[in-house]
């Protein structure tokens, strides 16, 4: 790529950008004077649509003005309301529309996913997770371990560098060593310490391979890098819809489950959101699981968190992920070479250089001491 460090090139380039419009369709944060901050923190929570407020808004006022009634009545009846963002979501993670679902948050349907796909006996009973996990990750994989009876310091295996950087060689390795005990193999779509971007499709086929579940927490991955799930034959995935989705904080989950286990028979926590449609509110006393995805349901969809997500779905769904992640590439590299050009020697670059092995983070080591470090810090936030 052809680049120039200087700011003329920088703004001749935003000129030329096909998708330069949807900046103004995100309200950007104004810590002092008219000029809006530089927002480098969509990794953690992603800006508002200016179209949130209107989709909100909706829903209240169709509340205020329904009540009950607006379940069936409202402009966008809340009965059926999730599955307004199921076929714009598909697209997004690269699944079919049956495999998807929006509900919960991630770290629920984490523990939803592992009742039905990890069950451990003698034989087969380790999980494999990144070194570096997400505590969240690690808490919910420890605890399940321990609720069948098994000790987490033989039943957890761990990949990767404490960096977050994991190679598949090492992945390979492991798996075949463990190939015969190995239960569940839960690793990250983009790890969120290095911001590298895992061989996902790579995985899964080693997993599958040895006997094991394959499923991916996508947090730092739905959004931000291509995402092919059904073609990469993961058994589910997981994520969250507040970082690079821009539903806002603590926004309602998102869950895959792969097609061919819609009708399984798979061990699952039950709710009556997950029951057959046509019989739900026959309020019969055994379940009967809707096929694929919504299966996984428990309670009625959270209407004014659903709305967030929906309004940004539009958006998603106008720009196109292949036209986000090309500009997510050359912005992404165009800030890989001023680091060079400018700080060569006093900051080291832990995300991997080849585009198709990271997003759009790049996480960067500072050549000081942690004191010094704070204070770059402290400085890059002001």
């Amino acid at each position: 790529m052809n680049f120039r460090a200087d700011r003329d090139f920088a703004i001749e380039q935003d000129r030329a950008d096909p998708l330069a419009a949807y900046r103004d369709q995100f309200h950007l944060p104004h810590s002092a004077g008219d000029e809006p901050d530089i927002y480098l923190c969509g990794n953690s929570l992603g800006l508002q649509p200016k179209t949130t407020q209107a989709w909100v808004a909706q829903e209240l006022a169709d509340w205020a003005r329904l009540g009950v009634k607006g379940h069936l009545e409202a402009r966008h009846p809340w009965l059926p309301y999730h599955e307004l963002v199921t076929d714009k979501l598909a697209e997004v993670v690269g699944a079919e529309p049956a495999e998807v679902v929006a509900m919960n948050t991630l770290t629920v349907n984490l523990h939803l996913m592992m009742v039905s796909f990890y069950r451990p006996d003698a034989r087969r009973y380790k999980i494999m997770i990144e070194r570096s996990a997400f505590p969240s990750d690690r808490y919910a994989v420890e605890s399940q371990i321990r609720w069948h009876g098994y000790d987490p310091a033989t039943a957890l295996v761990e990949v990767g560098r404490p960096d977050g950087t994991i190679d598949l060689a090492e992945i390979e390795s492991v798996i075949a060593r463990e190939r015969d005990s190995l239960a569940l193999v839960l690793l990250p779509g983009v790890q969120y310490l290095s911001g590298e971007c895992l061989p996902m499709a790579a995985i899964a086929k080693l997993a599958h391979d040895a006997g094991a579940s394959v499923g991916f927490d996508l947090a730092h991955a739905t959004g931000n890098v291509p995402l092919a799930l059904h073609d990469w034959n993961a058994d589910f995935a997981v994520w969250c819809h507040y970082k690079y989705m821009n539903s806002g904080p603590g926004a309602v989950g998102g869950c895959f489950v792969h097609a061919r286990h819609a009708q399984a028979d798979l061990p699952r926590f039950s709710g009556w959101w997950g029951h057959d449609k046509t019989t739900r509110f026959a309020m019969r006393p055994q379940f009967h699981a809707i096929p694929g995805a919504e299966g996984w349901q428990l309670s009625n969809p959270p209407i004014l968190s659903l709305a967030p997500l929906a309004a940004s779905l539009e958006i998603f769904a106008a720009a196109g992920m292949p036209a986000l992640r090309q500009k997510s590439v050359r912005l992404t590299a165009y800030l890989e070479y001023l680091l060079r050009q400018k700080l060569e020697g006093k900051v080291a670059i832990v995300t991997p250089e080849d585009p198709d092995a990271r997003g759009c983070q790049l996480s960067l080591r500072l050549a000081l001491n942690r004191e010094q470090a704070q204070t770059v810090f402290e400085r890059l936030a002001a």
